[in-house]
């Protein structure tokens, strides 16, 4: 082995380590309803960084304005039933509690793990900004988790309205 080919060998091993530790994770993002999923909306992108989880959107047929934008528990979109009432993409759980706070306190409170910062969807319909999910460390655990956008904004607090006041599921799609 050459001195050229003992550098070359460790410093591949280096570039394919770094490529592995840099995967992302993705959802194809649909609007719900009380029926189901229907229309594809775009994708979100998850990745890793220093600062936490950064959702990478590109969205489009929403309607504008700022939506509450969540990790749910389980990784389902289709609806459930409540009283003989369906609510979209309830199969979806409610919001993902790793630490079992039992409250909702936004994406640097002390809640929920799953709460993401407010998403803001543009005059056109589209959202292609980044947010970070500064609690989330390691993105792997997202795999299998759904990611939902609301009808309405977020307050980041259970009050005045539970949940920030996010309302019902707009659309859901699974991380992979």
């Amino acid at each position: 082995m050459t001195a050229k080919t003992r550098w070359a060998v460790p410093f591949a091993a280096a570039l394919l380590l770094g490529a592995a530790s840099a995967r992302a994770e993705d959802a194809a993002m649909t609007l719900v309803g009380p029926t189901g999923t229907g229309d594809a909306v775009g994708t979100v992108s998850i990745a890793a960084s220093a600062g936490g989880a950064v959702f990478t959107l590109n969205l489009k047929g929403l309607p504008p304005g700022p939506h509450g934008f969540h990790v749910h528990e389980n990784g389902q979109c289709g609806p459930t039933a409540m009283n003989g009432v369906a609510i979209p993409a309830g199969a979806a759980g409610g919001h993902w509690d790793s630490d079992h706070t039992n409250k909702h306190a936004g994406p640097t409170g002390d809640g929920h793990s799953g709460d993401l910062p407010l998403l803001t969807v543009a005059a056109d319909g589209t959202a292609t900004q980044s947010l970070v999910g500064p609690r989330i460390a390691d993105i792997g655990v997202l795999k299998g988790h759904a990611l939902v956008i609301h009808m309405n904004g977020d307050n980041y607090s259970d009050q005045p309205a539970a949940l920030g006041g996010g309302g019902a599921r707009l659309a859901c799609g699974v991380v992979k």
